[in-house]
């Protein structure tokens, strides 16, 4: 009566059918709930020193080196749709050229199978924090915010913050080279 491709191609459309559903299921079932955690922040050992910016002549820029501690836990953000997050730490300040500054300091992937309560002590920036001016020294309040990417196994990418920014006045002094 019916072929075997006739059967086969009954067969894949109702698998793939049953797998949209079970998809979209998933999506609807996690698309609603909070994806917020708090974390605790702290910075240290803040030098800024004058580097010279060889797209100009003689003009130079300022480089900041810090260390800074996390402290955060994100158990409750792995259900069973999320495969990973990406964190990272960004830096953000407002200057005379620009309204709003943002500069990524370090970032981590955080898997399912890893440690999610994260607890790291002085850890060191993984990019430079280089301004495109001299914009960092004497700076009142540059703002240190936790961000994450809830990366999802169905659904669409969620850019999520964590609670527990902080604010830290910048150096008025340059520090010694150290080279």
């Amino acid at each position: 009566m019916h072929s075997f491709l006739t059967r086969g191609n009954a067969l894949l459309g109702f698998t793939l059918w049953v797998m949209a559903a079970v998809t979209a299921a998933a999506f609807l079932s996690t698309v609603f709930l909070d994806y917020t955690t708090n974390v605790e922040l702290k910075t240290s050992d803040i030098k800024i020193r004058p580097v010279v910016d060889y797209t100009t002549e003689d003009e130079t820029v300022d480089l900041a080196t810090l260390q800074f501690s996390i402290s955060a836990d994100f158990s409750k953000l792995f259900n069973w749709n999320v495969k990973q997050l990406f964190v990272y730490l960004v830096a953000e300040y407002q200057s005379k050229n620009n309204a709003i500054n943002q500069v990524v300091l370090w970032d981590r992937i955080v898997e399912r199978s890893e440690r999610v309560v994260m607890n790291e002590k002085n850890l060191k920036t993984k990019y430079y924090f280089l301004d495109d001016g001299k914009n960092l020294i004497g700076h009142k309040n540059v703002t240190f915010v936790l961000r994450y990417n809830v990366i999802p196994n169905s659904g669409y990418l969620r850019l999520s913050q964590a609670q527990g920014q902080i604010e830290v006045p910048f150096p008025t002094e340059y520090s010694a080279k150290s080279r």
